[in-house]
């Protein structure tokens, strides 16, 4: 179960690898999808204020170097986090790429 925690006045949801992989699999393949949005879906559906942007983070970079979540549907391939996933922003934008196919 996921963890709900008050960060600055503001209740904060820490999710879990399965909630965040889940939500990532439902964005439409072949075209980046905003990781914000992610967040701000899995933050409604806990009735919090956000979702936790560090774990979301440190789950992206285990999705990337498991490859079982499709976590490049999420990752702008411009942003500096991008440099940290296995593979960095080539590695997204080719899967993006295999996605259009």
């Amino acid at each position: 179960m996921s963890e709900i925690t008050v960060r600055n006045g503001k209740r904060v949801v820490i999710p879990e690898a399965d909630e965040l992989a889940d939500e990532i699999r439902q964005q439409p393949s072949g075209q980046g999808s905003d990781l914000a949005d992610v967040r701000r879906v899995i933050a409604a559906n806990h009735g919090v204020d956000q979702c936790c942007p560090v774990t979301v983070q440190r789950l992206l970079v285990q999705f990337s170097e498991s490859g079982e979540v499709p976590y490049w549907r999420v990752v702008d391939p411009e942003k500096p986090f991008a440099k940290r996933l296995a593979g960095g922003a080539d590695r997204i934008r080719e899967m993006l790429a295999r996605d259009r196919l």
